[in-house]
């Protein structure tokens, strides 16, 4: 019999590449349900703030749908993220689902501030950086009280092919000339990250072994120094090098004053530069993975080998562009 597994934001980056990724695979029916029409097999359209109704009973629910833009109020936040994981808990309560799989974000432990080696234990709240990181914790919370099984994931970082949140506001900023460096003091800036088919294949772990239980972080294991994977990345794209060092308190003081602007003339609009924007590229963010890789497996995907598969996208994604003689690796 096949595994029927439902994944949530099946529109978005995370859901379309998991049902992508393993579609092919026979002993498994998956489909992804989203806001906006997809070319999908079995695809579902579906507003999950309000009450979800199926006529088909997986066995595993992926709730991976949230609004993950860094800009918002605090109600369009808690209406797309704690209002509708509510629908999806007791949708999978209404029809027995054995699985729930939620997708949270590694943001709910973030602090403006380094953080090195956290763990499923590390603390979190009472204050968040932003609308995201605490309204992904509340959700969180209506996740451990379902009545069945239950997973939650944090990945960090989360970016490759189809990436539409992460890197493309970078590489934006980057062909405009307006990307900065940011200079903070002592050791450089080092984050760890996950490519998406690493992230595709620890979902699937996740819902087929229903021993899988409880808190992980995931990420690629491999923590990088921010400011030269950016470098290499622009090199291997023929981007311009960022020509612009800014201190970062200053860097966050215009961002405040940017963010304060725009939230009081156009709060509609993402400002070009937030403060949680600032602390992602120049906090060091790493985590102990030490659970995942004991209960889930290595990484399916080398970081390494995720960054050629991304450069790869964007040359096509930008019409061949050459590479600008940067070095291989990133």
């Amino acid at each position: 019999m096949k595994t029927k597994i439902l994944i949530t934001g099946a529109s978005g980056f995370v859901g379309r590449s998991f049902c992508l990724r393993h579609a092919e695979r026979e002993d498994l029916e998956i489909r992804g349900l989203g806001r906006r029409p997809m070319d999908l097999p079995g695809y579902v359209r579906a507003d999950l703030t309000r009450p979800l109704q199926l006529d088909w009973i997986p066995d595993v629910v992926i709730h991976a749908a949230a609004r993950s833009s860094p800009w918002g109020t605090l109600a369009e936040f808690r209406k797309q993220n704690v209002l509708a994981t509510q629908q999806v808990i007791d949708f999978c309560e209404r029809r027995g689902v054995k699985k729930l799989v939620f997708v949270s974000s590694s943001s709910v432990f973030y602090r403006d501030e380094d953080q090195l080696d956290l763990t499923e234990e590390s603390p979190i709240g009472p204050t968040y950086v932003n609308h995201y990181a605490r309204t992904k914790h509340e959700a969180e919370r209506l996740v451990r009280g379902y009545r069945g099984d239950w997973c939650l994931v944090r990945p960090r970082a989360v970016f490759g092919p189809g990436d539409t949140v992460l890197f493309p506001r970078i590489l934006r900023a980057a062909a405009e000339g307006r990307m900065i460096s940011i200079s903070r003091p002592g050791a450089p800036a080092v984050g760890d990250l996950i490519y998406i088919d690493t992230l595709s294949d620890y979902l699937l772990r996740a819902a087929l072994d229903l021993k899988v239980k409880g808190d992980f972080n995931l990420t690629n294991a491999d923590p990088v120094v921010m400011g030269d994977l950016l470098a290499g990345i622009f090199s291997r794209l023929g981007l311009p090098p960022s020509d612009r060092t800014v201190p970062l308190a200053k860097a966050m003081r215009i961002a405040g004053i940017v963010e304060g602007f725009y939230r009081a003339l156009m709060p509609w609009r993402e400002p070009p530069i937030t403060r949680y924007g600032v602390g992602v590229l120049a906090f060091s963010k790493t985590f102990d993975v030490s659970k995942t890789l004991r209960i889930l497996g290595p990484p399916s995907v080398p970081l390494s080998e995720g960054i050629d598969r991304f450069i790869a996208w964007q040359r096509e994604e930008r019409g061949g562009m050459s590479s600008g003689g940067g070095n291989k690796k990133a």
